[in-house]
């Protein structure tokens, strides 16, 4: 198995969330400060792929800068590769949790989703 990347903003409580479900499911991994290590528009890309969802599931909908910027409206107008610019370019912009693999990703929690995707790692 891969080694599991989370990347997470530690306030976050479906972040704590999802970290506590790979922990009582025995899924070592590494945790990345998305602010901080905010991923590149090539990463993100490949996350993107790997997930297999519409890039805008991508965005954090419910956040300050999301709404602040009014990016709901913009959206629409943008490329794919601008929107993965914007996504790089403030770690805020994305929705956390983001884990990957390295072959699959997923974006948020849900338990259902957990067990689909990560839980035949164990």
């Amino acid at each position: 198995m891969n080694m599991v990347t989370l990347y997470g903003y530690p306030p976050c409580s479906t972040c704590k969330k999802a970290e506590k479900w790979l922990k009582e499911n025995g899924i070592d991994y590494t945790y990345i400060h998305i602010v901080e290590a905010t991923p590149s528009k090539d990463e993100l890309a490949e996350l993107w792929k790997q997930s297999g969802l519409p890039l805008k599931k991508f965005f954090n909908t419910s956040g300050q800068v999301y709404r602040n910027e009014g990016i709901k409206d913009k959206l629409p107008n943008l490329s794919e590769d601008e929107q993965l610019e914007l996504l790089a370019s403030n770690g805020m912009l994305l929705k956390r949790p983001l884990v990957t693999d390295g072959q699959k990703s997923t974006v948020g929690f849900s338990e259902k989703s957990f067990t689909d995707v990560w839980g035949e790692v164990l």
